[in-house]
């Protein structure tokens, strides 16, 4: 049976939760705010499905890609309204073009992130944009086995570990899956963005909210920012709070691993170990073309892992160039490495302190370390050259 013992050791992709015969296993949120298996051993039959379907024991040998490309939609009313490229949105357009089911990670109405799927290509757009908090899987796989098994063609998009948790949980290949992933940083906890949130909109009980983007283009690609739309209850007079990547604690803190997964700093599925078909990324600072242009608008990388994902990217025809692996994992070095959480520790241990608060602070200590070791080795130079 399913133990988990330390909670870097758990991704929580739900694998065991779908793959449990008898519904022992479930859900529950801890203290720091994510979700860990619960096994009810009463009912458990000790059939070992849920420790063998788990993407943390059993891991997948780390591979290469083979090819690589950076890469634009045409469209650009859907690049700007997507993380980078827009390249995702192509490619679940063709899977429903040819029948299939599209699943990702959509807002639902309690603003929690979870995932969902669409038929049509209008249901796309809940799926586009980042969203920087751990999504709830619920279901979804489940829902998966059942529409493959149908014959339905199915895009399954999501963090590596949740792409190793399904390929797991379905236990054999399927034809008709195509899988897409992201280099991913880490997922924060969505107890901690419940808690940014509340602080955020404490001057705005008489608006509830419209909408939430963590990738904003308002100010550019580069210098994205944290949107949220609101509306009046009473006056439905709508607001818009934007701000960017530097001005947002939430953002700031996430991209300083404050808050991340325990086990996003041990990640199971880095490397391509998850077996997705494509991994897609930011391309920052591309300029090795006439073809693509860094326009602030978005590029993406593109990771080729099979024969497959391969031949759709060329069947839905993006504007792209072939590239070296190389330059892609200069600056995208999470696609090998995980995340580091020097403070991560200090900010749980400080959650009686008002959210920006602690961000601000941290920020501080970070930089004041940052000068006391560029100050020692200045001191102390003589002893590094002479090593």
């Amino acid at each position: 049976m399913i133990n988990i013992v330390e909670k870097k050791d758990c991704c929580g992709c739900s694998a065991c939760v779908s793959k449990c015969p008898k519904q022992c296993i479930s859900m529950i949120v801890d203290n720091e705010g994510f979700s860990y298996p619960y096994l009810d051993k009463e009912n458990c039959i000790d059939c070992g499905l849920c420790e063998k379907v788990c993407p943390v024991i059993n891991q997948n040998e780390p591979k290469k890609p083979l090819r690589c490309y950076a890469a634009i939609n045409p469209d650009e009313n859907i690049r700007v309204k997507s993380s980078s490229g827009g390249i995702f949105t192509m490619i679940a357009e063709y899977i429903i073009a040819e029948g299939g089911v599209v699943f990702g990670a959509a807002w639902n109405k309690n603003w929690q992130v979870e995932h969902t799927y669409t038929e049509v290509k209008e249901g796309l757009k809940v799926f586009r944009g980042s969203k920087y908090i751990q999504s709830i899987i619920g279901d979804s796989f489940i829902q998966v086995e059942l529409f493959l098994k149908a014959g339905r063609k199915v895009l399954f998009s999501g963090t590596p570990c949740q792409i190793a948790g399904l390929k797991k949980f379905l236990c054999k290949e399927y034809d008709n899956l195509f899988t897409v992933d992201f280099v991913c940083h880490g997922v924060p906890s969505p107890g901690v963005f419940r808690w940014y949130m509340k602080e955020e909109l404490k001057r705005y009980s008489d608006y509830v909210i419209k909408d939430i983007r963590f990738r904003d283009k308002c100010e550019g690609w580069k210098n994205f920012s944290f949107s949220i739309d609101l509306e009046n209850i009473d006056s439905k007079e709508c607001v818009t709070l934007s701000q960017t990547l530097h001005e947002c604690s939430f953002l700031v803190g996430f991209l300083n691993n404050y808050y991340l997964r325990p086990s996003c700093h041990y990640c199971p599925a880095k490397q391509f170990k998850s077996s997705a078909d494509i991994t897609l990324a930011d391309y920052w600072g591309y300029n090795q073309s006439d073809k693509i242009k860094d326009d602030d608008k978005g590029v993406s990388a593109i990771f080729i892992s099979t024969k497959e994902g391969d031949r759709i990217l060329h069947m839905v025809e993006p504007l792209y160039e072939t590239v070296e692996y190389s330059d892609i994992l200069r600056i995208n070095g999470a696609v090998e490495h995980s995340a580091q959480a020097p403070y991560r520790e200090y900010f749980y241990s400080h959650s009686e302190m008002p959210f920006k608060t602690i961000i601000e602070k941290l920020v501080s200590e970070k930089i004041l370390n940052k000068a006391r070791r560029k100050l020692y080795f200045l001191t102390h130079k003589h002893e590094y050259y002479k090593g």
